[in-house]
């Protein structure tokens, strides 16, 4: 599990950092790839990585103002070209999302050669399987704005190697089975429990990534005990009016929430154009670090894994 940033800009593109996009990629978990917004050009952004918009299976748009969206009909329509094509590509939105993309693809005639589907942001649980569950809350924006939290189940315990070595099963496929925790009859005819050559399971990760927001309690919520959260922060400590008055946040309350929260790291994304030197952005960083110490400014093109919980 693994999130790249493909966008790290506020409003308008400027020349070190390209308007709101971010990639969790699932490869190893389920072989797909979750896109969190799409501003405009993120797929030329996607061209300077490795990944393959094929594998973009779900797309989660936190609010629809034009930096978190425009370049979304264009990564749609390109994806019709490589492949793919019999698979479904879910996008998740608040109201108006679908109209956005149906009105650009009939207006531009274009044709997907996959299935799209679409779902409306309500508060509650967006979508769950046996993997994952995405949590949606509504923040404090001009328009309505999302946040999301990303919750991987609990993953099964460690194979216990050494113990299963004391019984006469030779390593094969037998082993997967005992790993799924399935009941396996031996040579012998004897039955073992899988449950019983597994460690302690592994408590699932999560992340939580927020739309653009002025400070607030729900994003608390969002992001209670994250292994890492993603918050916006477009605005310099001091700068809360002017925060206020454009529905964002600013460095200190962004590291306010994480604190609250609990999180284990904070990653803080949509900064103004206004913050373009180096020693601005540690400015920026020092801002958030005296609040929470565990922060970071992310950048364009920068992949952060997140690592599994071991006991």
């Amino acid at each position: 599990m693994k999130v790249m940033f493909l966008g790290t800009g506020a409003g308008m593109p400027a020349k070190a950092r390209n308007v709101t996009s971010i990639a969790l990629q699932l490869l190893e978990e389920r072989q797909t790839i979750w896109l969190f917004d799409c501003g405009e050009a993120t797929q030329h952004q996607i061209l300077h990585t490795s990944i393959k918009p094929r594998k973009i299976e779900k797309i989660f748009i936190t609010h629809l103002h034009g930096d978190h969206i425009y370049g979304l009909p264009g990564l749609i329509s390109s994806r019709s070209f490589l492949g793919g094509s019999n698979d479904t590509v879910t996008v998740y939105g608040p109201k108006g999302v679908e109209e956005f993309v149906q009105t650009s693809l009939l207006i531009s005639k274009s044709h997907l050669t996959y299935n799209i589907q679409f779902v409306e942001c309500t508060d509650g649980v967006l979508f769950e399987d046996e993997q994952f569950k995405v949590i949606a809350k509504k923040l404090d924006h001009g328009i309505d704005s999302y946040g999301y939290r990303v919750v991987e189940k609990d993953l099964p315990g460690a194979l216990l190697i050494e113990k299963l070595k004391e019984l006469p099963i030779r390593p094969g496929p037998i082993y997967q089975k005992i790993k799924n925790g399935e009941q396996v009859m031996l040579d012998d005819g004897t039955y073992i429990n899988g449950q019983d050559f597994l460690g302690p399971s592994q408590k699932g990760r999560i992340i939580t990534i927020l739309g653009d927001t002025r400070y607030t309690t729900s994003s608390v919520e969002l992001a209670k005990n994250a292994d890492l959260l993603i918050h916006e922060a477009t605005f310099a400590a001091g700068d809360e009016s002017l925060a206020s008055d454009y529905y964002h946040s600013t460095t200190k309350q962004a590291a306010t929430i994480a604190k609250l929260a609990d999180v284990k790291k904070l990653l803080l994304t949509h900064i103004s154009s206004r913050y373009q030197t180096e020693d601005e952005i540690k400015q920026l960083e020092r801002e958030a670090k005296s609040v929470f110490f565990n922060s970071e400014i992310a950048a364009d093109f920068i992949e952060v894994d997140i690592p599994k919980n071991r006991h």
